[in-house]
């Protein structure tokens, strides 16, 4: 319940953060009066492995299963229940959830690149971000028995179209 105090003060960004109202507090961004656009967002990132540990995925003989369609499944969960684990995201009705694994043997990794998209009033960056990190997750679960030293990088927004702001691309 918001005080009056609360009421009477502007919903504007502390120090240019919008999750803080003038008064520094924590708040849910009111995208209310904003319009809705086709929203997308592309992420990615890279887990690196031994390369006995990516040739059992790339056989397909982990004890687990299949790693990647596993991965896959989990990136997939996660996009749709983001709103679930990061406390001021909205709940988004998702219309698209693309995920993909390059595998790069020379260099012993595997790059998950997900694709995220709406009809809303909000971005979907956080649903990009939340898909990559746990399909990342998801490998290392299921091969943590045979390399404890995976380690995963690179995870960043790529590019975002829709909404106020436009387009934006990492790399210019």
């Amino acid at each position: 319940m918001d005080s009056k105090q609360d009421k009477e003060q502007p919903e504007t960004a502390h120090h240019g953060l919008t999750h803080f109202d003038a008064g520094g507090q924590a708040h849910m961004v009111d995208v209310g009066a904003k319009d809705e656009t086709h929203r997308i967002a592309i992420a990615s990132g890279i887990i690196r492995m031994k390369p006995e540990t990516l040739a059992i995925i790339q056989s397909g003989t982990a004890k687990k299963g299949d790693v990647l369609g596993i991965a896959r499944i989990a990136a997939i969960m996660s996009a749709k229940r983001t709103s679930d684990f990061i406390p001021l995201c909205h709940p988004l009705a998702l219309t698209r959830i693309a995920v993909d694994f390059d595998i790069d043997a020379s260099e012993s990794k595997i790059r998950c690149t997900a694709q995220v998209e709406t009809h809303g009033k909000t971005g979907v960056e956080m649903e990009a971000l939340a898909a990559v990190q746990i399909g990342l997750l998801t490998i290392y679960d299921m091969c943590k028995a045979v390399d404890r030293g995976m380690m995963m990088t690179d995870v960043q927004v790529l590019e975002k179209h829709g909404g106020k702001s436009g387009d934006w691309l990492a790399n210019g």
